[in-house]
């Protein structure tokens, strides 16, 4: 058996495609997953599986919408492993996340899309934002004072953002916390 994390993509985002963590854990159990666990309402799920990340996502992906009643039937899933997770953390530009008063720091994981590609839909503002491209992930960072003038929600209405799901730091190191239990 394999330990992921699955990161479930447009999940309880702006009232839409409704999923209750409880369900989602059965229905997961339902799917040969073992020792699942939610963290909070967006998505995030550590779980183990015989199964390899690309047969389980598909598995996944195909179920939700003909278990749940949802907004939208395109819900994507991203399975990483802890040493895949764990690479993302220790990968991360000097400081990111490290001045959580200061900063917003998002890590925007990419689903079947190149960095080069996702890259093409950021503009970064100024002395507001900084994105960083590495393998897999784009690290935002937004300065908290001037968020309201931020340029990262004008990726929301590209294709490309379909084939991105966003965690805020805090999130991704906290999953990284669970894999290792």
């Amino acid at each position: 058996m394999k330990t992921y994390v699955a990161l479930l993509r447009g999940i309880n985002v702006g009232g839409k495609n409704k999923l209750p963590m409880a369900g989602l854990k059965t229905f997961l159990e339902e799917q040969a997953c073992a020792d699942v666990r939610t963290y909070i309402q967006s998505g995030n799920v550590i779980l183990r599986s015989p199964l390899d990340a690309k047969a389980l996502g598909a598995k996944i992906e195909k179920g939700l919408s003909k278990t749940f009643t949802l907004d939208s039937a395109t819900i994507r899933v991203l399975l990483l492993t802890k040493k895949q997770l764990q690479q993302i953390v220790e990968d991360r530009p000097k400081g990111f996340g490290d001045q959580p008063a200061k900063f917003h720091s998002d890590v925007i994981f990419l689903m079947g899309i190149t960095v080069t590609e996702a890259m093409k839909v950021f503009a970064p503002r100024e002395d507001v934002d900084r994105v960083w491209p590495r393998k897999g992930v784009i690290y935002s960072q937004r300065l908290s004072a001037q968020r309201t003038k931020s340029r990262l929600s004008k990726i929301v209405g590209t294709p490309a953002y379909q084939s991105m799901t966003i965690r805020n730091w805090s999130t991704t190191t906290k999953l990284l916390a669970m894999l290792a239990q």
